[in-house]
């Protein structure tokens, strides 16, 4: 195979795993919106003892950061799931992770077996990347932005 060839199938490859990018954002999606409802129902589910938690691992006003991960968290199931506001509440969503990582999983080291901050880490990527491509075509956001930008 010559080095011409090698270049067009390697184009051919990537031209086709471009198109993977819409999924792949949507797995993304789907997954985080997973592990948040996890999280979020546990957290009202118990509201009270989180916050008595939080007080203990120092974060301030332990009640109302409570209420506001799990709100947060919840918002960011439905928001994540439609496909909607997803640069938005990544931002929310990205405090509420560096927060846990720093507060709660840091000290334990990366291992998540030992309640490290891996599983942490692999949302804040994942965070930050909807942050910066977005949702994907399979998102409202990419329905609103295509209505609106026809309206031009």
């Amino acid at each position: 195979m010559t080095g011409n060839k090698i270049i067009q199938l390697y184009n051919r490859i990537t031209e086709k795993l471009e198109n993977l990018n819409d999924i792949l954002l949507f797995a993304i999606r789907i997954v985080l919106a997973y592990g948040f409802y996890i999280t979020a129902s546990m957290k009202w589910q118990n509201i009270g003892g989180v916050a008595e938690w939080f007080g203990e691992l120092g974060i301030p006003f332990p009640t109302i950061n409570a209420y506001l991960a799990a709100t947060t968290e919840a918002a960011g199931v439905v928001l994540l799931v439609l496909g909607l506001a997803t640069r938005v509440i990544s931002i929310p969503l990205i405090i509420t992770m560096m927060v846990a990582i720093v507060s709660v999983h840091w000290q334990n080291g990366f291992e998540a077996g030992n309640n490290g901050f891996e599983i942490p880490l692999y949302y804040l990527l994942f965070l930050f990347a909807l942050l910066i491509k977005s949702s994907g075509k399979y998102s409202l956001d990419y329905l609103l932005k295509k209505k609106l930008n026809s309206h031009k």
